[in-house]
Order: structure tokens, then C-alpha cells, then sequence
């Protein structure tokens, strides 16, 4: 009888997050790292503060923001669990709770923050 593993869910997760960084992440970092404090390509207040706190406060806002911070989160954290091996530390259970532990925190911090916001 094969033994069960909770793998799936933690490499779905991985792939989600890390499908999600690849196609997203250099742009957001283009937009929020060059683009608007130089004021190029996007002119006026498009991505300013009551802009983007709006966005965060309607439903579809909130979803797409705890998808990108949760996804990245725990993509991260399953590409440090994997990477331990390279520096020499065993994947133990201390290991898995601190990588999947810190995702899981940051997931729920920030879904709270996103909800005191309000809608």
C-alpha cells in the first residue's frame, strides 16, 4: 500500500505561484519600480494612493491581491524548502514548518489587512 503525501497541494501551490511570478512579477516590478516614479509611460494619477486604495477595496481588487501575495508566498517558500538541500540542511519537519509556516502567516496577514480596509 503507497503511503499518502500532502506533495500535491505544495507543488501545486509552487507551480501556481511561480506560473503567476513568471508573467507578473517583472511587470509589477516595471510599474511600481520605474515606471511611476518617473512618471513614464503612465501620466497623471492613474496608480496614485486613492486610485489603488479603491482597487483594494472593491471584491475583485482584494481577490487578485491575495492571490498574487499568497501565490508568491508560497512559491517562495517551497523554492527555499527545495533549495536547503543545496546548503547543506536536511528538509525536516522544523524545516517545512518554518518555509510553509512563514507563507501561511503571510497569506493570513495579509487577507486581514485586506479585509480592516474594508470594502
Amino acid at each position: 500500500m503507497m503511503k499518502r503525501s500532502n506533495s500535491p497541494i505544495f507543488w501545486l501551490l509552487f507551480g501556481a505561484g511561480g506560473m503567476l511570478a513568471a508573467l507578473l512579477g517583472p511587470m509589477l516590478v516595471f510599474i511600481t519600480g520605474l515606471a511611476v516614479p518617473l512618471a513614464w509611460p503612465l501620466t497623471g494619477s492613474k496608480l496614485a494612493y486613492p486610485q489603488m486604495l479603491a482597487f483594494a477595496q472593491h471584491w475583485v481588487g482584494k481577490g487578485l491581491l491575495i492571490a498574487v501575495i499568497s501565490l508568491f508566498a508560497w512559491h517562495a517558500a517551497h523554492r527555499i524548502l527545495c533549495s536547503l538541500h543545496d546548503v547543506g540542511i536536511h528538509k525536516g519537519t522544523a524545516a517545512k514548518l518554518i518555509c510553509y509556516g512563514g507563507a501561511m502567516a503571510l497569506t493570513l496577514v495579509a487577507g486581514a489587512s485586506l479585509l480592516s480596509l474594508g470594502f
